[in-house]
């Protein structure tokens, strides 16, 4: 079976595409050992997040078992995580400077 999208850690709440994917397209991922299916609720470019689960507003997003940023709005298991709903909190010179 070839894989479509990775997950890095077991704390991930989002995996990642290793190529284009299609709205409505059943994805298997391996999530340490256990197989998880997401169907797609968007298309899903190449290196994009999708949501492993329901992620609320304002909760935190997570990839190689690290918080990389927060949800600016809910996202529902399958959808794209991007700038549209999501806001990094790595590299921000805004937030260093404002010591957040």
């Amino acid at each position: 079976m070839k894989k479509l999208a990775v997950v890095i850690n077991p704390k991930d709440n989002v995996a990642t595409a290793v190529q284009d994917l299609k709205k409505g397209q059943e994805v298997n991922v391996d999530l340490d050992g256990k197989i998880v299916k997401v169907n797609l609720l968007d298309d899903i470019p190449f290196g994009h997040k999708f949501a492993l689960v329901d992620i609320d507003l304002g909760k935190e997003v997570i990839k190689y078992g690290e918080v990389i940023g927060r949800t600016t709005r809910p996202i529902k298991t399958g959808e794209h995580v991007h700038v549209h709903n999501f806001e990094s909190l790595r590299g921000r010179g805004d937030w260093e400077e404002e010591g957040r």
